[in-house]
């Protein structure tokens, strides 16, 4: 336990020390000032902008700016899909893998992609050529993770500015968190992840003869140029089928640890740099302090219950940990359950254990992350304005138990904001228990549940809650690869991606036109502990009014039936 306790302590003391630097630095880029690295970046970025017919001077209001992104994002499925149906003709394939079919499997892996969910109802391996792998799956997780940059860097401005329509240019947002943040760090990740280990090769499948004398076929791959941006633009799906429980993708305890550091990230900078071009520093600070306080009471959530174990095979006289089911003993129960707790934080998705052989309480933590919205760092640029609705609540709860109107960073905080932030919480809500009730009272729905009682119910909610929070990873247990489910599911990915980024981007234009209020002796302090603690209160409070039930009927409920002998 001191051994896992000290790995938590320095990943949070290493995630700060990196996040601050790079959050600086992404204040300066997205800002257009000068940086270390302008004789580079420069002339490909003017270059981007030459071949786009792009004027990066030019600015556009929200509705633009989401017009812009709408149609980016569309033409990006619609290249996914077509790439997947017509793989077998495309070079890259010394497999000679087939069309990526059903029509369904492809449409639902095109939405997930583009919308940063990265949600997997295939084997990467058996399915995806090199060339649908790195032209198709590896470019959209640059894209989606910039586009979820992109909206956060225009929220930042809609909350600086003031007395003005123009919150930026997507496509110059875009092209800046692709050159300037993630192709950067992706190719350094890659380069010690291959250093480590990981795969990157274009070579045929080798085929090896076991110690056991039977043959067996291991997949090669650019594995590692997939992976390292895999994680830093927490999309989360894998090369492999078993994503980073392979040793070809995760092989040693420090890529482990590497892969969870890079997840948070650009997730943990934004929030910095929120704070530098705010002006005020110690607004990002709370921010990440209330996430930092949120993440640890899940971690510590998860990681008892494993370590608990499982009291039936307690019974049988077993020593050691009881929990081991699912997990790689090379990581673990402290590396599985803090893999576990920042993979469903960010909408990441990438895993290193089988979530569906956690215990029910701690399944029910990664869970409980993704229907809260992602809001625990979150994804790229996804954590950030997701926590920010939450930011905008708490504000006006405050405002209404003093009688002031309420207020943030100098800005008034009025009905036309509190609506728009209602909605990008709520719809997300919605998505996740409609889309479980639908699934389990009608036949088509249940022919996918394999496992019955509460256990199976937990199944269809962390589907809906993965899809929905664009997280992508699964409990398993439950066959997705159907008409229902894969249609379903993408419906919840998008509805769950757009359904945040039109209202933040609305959120984004009525308050950059906004003038600021200077700061009176009514003003409540959003940089102090008390902010801290009642974001923190309100995040928990939203989600557990909102999800509670379901979450009774499921986990909660598995756990209590557990402690009788009752399993599923």
């Amino acid at each position: 336990m001191t051994h896992d306790m000290l790995v938590f302590l320095l990943f949070v003391v290493l995630l700060l020390g990196l996040a601050w630097p790079l959050g600086a630095y992404m204040a300066r880029v997205f800002s257009g000032e000068k940086t270390p690295f302008d004789r580079l970046f420069r002339p490909l970025e003017r270059t981007v902008y030459r071949l786009g017919g792009i004027d990066e001077t030019q600015e556009t209001d929200w509705k633009t700016y989401s017009l812009q992104l709408m149609i980016f994002n569309i033409a990006g499925a619609i290249a996914v899909y077509i790439l997947q149906v017509l793989q077998q003709y495309l070079p890259f394939n010394p497999e000679q893998l087939a069309n990526v079919e059903p029509w369904h499997l492809a449409l639902n892996t095109a939405v997930s992609f583009m919308t940063n969910t990265n949600w997997q109802a295939y084997g990467g391996e058996s399915t995806m050529s090199y060339f649908t792998q790195m032209l198709a799956l590896t470019v959209q997780n640059f894209l989606s993770a910039a586009t979820g940059l992109a909206v956060a860097v225009a929220l930042i401005r809609g909350l600086v500015r003031k007395s003005t329509t123009r919150i930026g240019n997507y496509w110059v947002d875009m092209t800046r968190s692709v050159i300037w943040v993630l192709l950067p760090l992706s190719i350094l990740f890659s380069i010690i992840l291959v250093g480590q280990g990981v795969l990157q090769n274009l070579s045929p499948y080798v085929t090896v003869q076991t110690l056991e004398g039977v043959k067996q076929t291991l997949a090669m791959g650019p594995v590692a140029s997939q992976e390292a941006i895999k994680m830093l633009g927490t999309n989360g799906g894998g090369f492999f089928n078993a994503n980073s429980a392979h040793p070809f993708e995760n092989p040693t305890a420090l890529t482990n640890f590497l892969q969870m550091l890079s997840i948070f990230l650009i997730p943990a900078a934004t929030v910095l740099m929120f704070g530098r071009m705010s002006g005020n520093q110690r607004q990002g600070y709370a921010i990440v302090s209330a996430m930092l306080l949120l993440f640890t009471l899940m971690f510590a959530g998860t990681y008892t219950s494993e370590r608990y174990g499982n009291p039936l095979v307690q019974e049988l006289g077993v020593s050691g940990f009881s929990s081991l089911e699912g997990k790689e003993v090379r990581f673990g129960i402290g590396g599985s359950s803090l893999f576990a707790t920042v993979t469903t934080a960010a909408s990441c998705g990438a895993v290193n254990a089988m979530h569906d052989s956690l215990t029910p309480l701690g399944g029910l933590f990664p869970m409980l992350q993704m229907m809260l919205g992602e809001v625990v760092f979150g994804g790229v640029g996804a954590g950030f304005y997701g926590i920010m609705l939450y930011v905008f609540i708490t504000v006006f709860i405050v405002g209404l138990m003093v009688g002031r109107t309420p207020e943030y960073i100098g800005k008034k905080i009025e009905a036309r904001e509190m609506k728009m932030a209602s909605l990008a919480i709520l719809i997300p809500s919605a998505v996740i228990l409609l889309g479980a009730a639908a699934a389990v009272v009608t036949e088509v729905g249940q022919a996918g549940i394999l496992n019955n009682g509460p256990h199976g119910l937990s199944e269809v909610l962390y589907a809906f809650a993965s899809g929905a929070a664009n997280n992508g990873s699964a409990f398993a247990g439950l066959t997705v690869n159907t008409v229902f489910y894969d249609l379903l599911l993408a419906v919840a990915m998008l509805i769950g991606r757009f359904g945040v980024i039109l209202p933040v981007l609305a959120i984004a234009g009525s308050m950059a036109r906004k003038k600021t209020s200077p700061v009176g002796p009514g003003t409540f302090t959003t940089t102090g502990g008390l902010f801290v603690v009642l974001l923190s209160g309100v995040v928990l409070i939203i989600g557990a009014l909102t999800f509670l039930p379901s979450l009774a009927l499921g986990p909660v409920l598995e756990q209590l039936l557990l402690y009788g002998g009752v399993v599923f």
